[in-house]
């Protein structure tokens, strides 16, 4: 029996011929990357050596810039760490900020075949480069970085193979709606996307699918490699790689079809992903306090380009707070030059820096009690975005700009014929 991709990556990895899904694999770590959620004053403890500096990446994105005093001196820790390690990779406030994620795809940190870890849980984003990538806790974070290895437990693995074209207003936040409604949570298992519908679909409509697998609790998400992936790999570094794909005869948990072309806007309810989407139907009408958009999961440039495309022309209902968050400073610039911040601007958006901002809570746009949010970011739990009383509702770009024109939720095919 063969292996499938996630298989054959952890093999390589630990250096034997074959695993299976119950196997315990000690892996080599090619990439580690740190958050400024690592650096808080109250749980860094500091690092006596690194195994390699020169594959440890550093990211200020959730509090960027920082809002207050505790935030400040984790800041100030990480610059001094980069400092006492000569850290090249380092991603400080300024022209190379971002959200990790969105970092890495833009620089190609993560390559075929290699293994990534971060403690930020959205880590999987970067299996949309044939790489896995997975969010651990920051002891194990620390681990990796100091030794160079870690563990992992081989889970099965469920495939899903994409076949269509999206119709228009339909985006792949849609598509993983219809999954996570459909087949629920993912627990202990590896994710693993194909199909011809790649064909048809940009790095970033695939990197939305990886980054929110987190929400089903995959432990891996990963895709096949094709010409589109490695171009873009190459286009921002020169590294050799070997693309991983999955045998013929792998053994897979479940193999699923998805037909995008039979797929429509929808929305996730208050408080949860799995099992809890309706077509934007069901929750038209539904009066709403915030709008946003942003995130590692769609917080792209073709994720403005399409806000941009719906509000163009009009303005956000008075009552809404519209806020558009580029997921990396290299997004802002080049919507930017494509005149879609000024898009954004005349119709009422608020556009901000690079950061985590609203997605966490943390700053950028909190919720008050009993507002209602919908939102393109990755999570809607209760709490998530400010007041617990709060409800987040949770869609595509698409369906998050026609809300916000409209004061209430509204599905997007009223502005994208």
């Amino acid at each position: 029996m063969g292996m499938t991709i996630t298989e054959k990556i952890l093999a390589r990895k630990s250096g034997q011929a074959k695993v299976s899904p119950g196997d315990l694999v000690t892996v080599g770590v090619d990439t580690v990357v740190f958050v400024d959620t690592m650096f808080v004053p109250t749980r860094w403890r500091k690092i006596k050596k690194l195994d390699h500096p020169e594959r440890v990446v550093v990211v200020l994105d959730h509090r960027a810039p920082v809002p207050d005093r505790q935030g400040a001196a984790t800041h100030k820790i990480a610059r001094e760490f980069v400092d006492q390690y000569g850290i090249e990779r380092f991603h400080d406030i300024g022209y190379d900020q971002g959200i990790s994620h969105q970092v890495v795809a833009d620089h190609a940190y993560a390559l075929p075949g290699s293994l990534l870890v971060c403690s930020d849980s959205h880590t999987g984003s970067a299996g949309v480069f044939n790489c896995l990538a997975r969010g651990v806790g920051v002891p194990d974070v620390f681990y990796a970085a100091t030794l160079g290895e870690t563990w992992f437990i081989v889970g099965e693995t469920i495939r899903y193979d994409l076949s269509g074209r999206l119709p228009r207003a339909v985006t792949m936040k849609d598509a993983f709606l219809q999954i996570a409604g459909r087949y629920g949570d993912h627990t202990n298992t590896n994710v693993e996307y194909g199909g011809s519908a790649l064909a048809h679909l940009s790095i970033s409509a695939r990197k939305t699918l990886t980054t929110m697998s987190t929400e089903l609790s995959a432990d891996f998400a990963i895709f096949d490699p094709d010409d589109v992936m490695c171009e873009w790999i190459r286009a921002r570094r020169p590294d050799a790689f070997e693309c991983f794909y999955p045998d013929a005869d792998a053994k897979y948990k479940a193999v699923r079809q998805v037909d995008l072309g039979a797929l429509q806007p929808l929305v996730a309810y208050p408080d949860s992903v799995v099992e809890n989407s309706q077509p934007v139907a069901a929750a038209a009408g539904t009066r709403i306090d915030q709008a946003f958009v942003g995130s590692c999961a769609n917080g792209t440039l073709e994720d403005l380009a399409l806000t941009a495309e719906v509000v163009r022309g009009k303005r956000v209902d008075k009552r809404v707070r519209f806020i558009v968050t580029p997921a990396s400073q290299a997004v802002y610039r080049a919507a930017s030059e494509a005149g879609i911040i000024s898009t954004l601007a005349n119709a009422g958006v608020v556009v901000t820096n690079a950061t985590c901002g609203a997605c966490g809570g943390t700053h950028m746009g909190v919720l008050g009690e009993n507002e209602t949010c919908i939102t393109s970011s990755t999570r809607n739990f209760k709490g998530r975005m400010g007041e617990t009383s709060a409800r987040i509702f949770m869609g595509s770009p698409a369906t998050v700009a026609a809300s916000a024109i409209r004061g209430v939720i509204t599905d997007p095919r009223e502005f994208l014929q």
